[in-house]
């Protein structure tokens, strides 16, 4: 391995309605096909769209799209969920799945791609931390720590 091999992260580009987010690969369990999710209790916030069965756990299933800009997400043919390694033990199931728009694409991340973006501001305890330009685009860093906290506590 070279070592600019060793610089690079292998991550994933996850469509979302209006955006993508950018995250490490070894963040991601599995992209599922979409199931309706079990409905929420009532009183859950409207970015909690209910729980999964994933490998026999209820995994809970957010939208990302309704925690960043209020905005609920359709649910067409190309729609999957991404499950995600709980990072900080919040959640007893070790898993949360977040909606998608269609199949993330793998891509290999190093800093000659990668600058952040700073015209703007993003709240600390928000849904996404930053936004950076990759290339040509600007994804957004999602708070994932942050998003397991909101699902434990919700």
């Amino acid at each position: 391995m070279t070592e600019a091999e060793s610089k690079e992260l292998y991550s994933l580009l996850i469509p979302i309605h209006g955006e993508r987010l950018l995250v490490p690969r070894l963040c991601v369990a599995e992209v599922i096909s979409y199931t309706e999710p079990n409905p929420p209790a009532e009183g859950d916030p409207d970015w909690f769209l209910g729980h999964v069965n994933w490998n026999g756990r209820e995994v809970p299933v957010i939208s990302f799209e309704t925690l960043f800009n209020g905005e609920a997400p359709e649910t067409r043919g190309r729609t999957r969920i991404v499950v995600f390694h709980a990072l900080n033990g919040e959640l007893k199931q070790g898993y949360f799945g977040l909606l998608t728009q269609g199949f993330p694409q793998l891509v290999r991340v190093n800093r000659d791609v990668l600058s952040l973006e700073t015209d703007s501001h993003f709240d600390e305890d928000g849904p996404a931390k930053c936004r950076v330009r990759m290339v040509n685009e600007y994804p957004l860093i999602p708070n994932l720590q942050g998003l397991e906290t909101r699902i434990a506590s919700r």
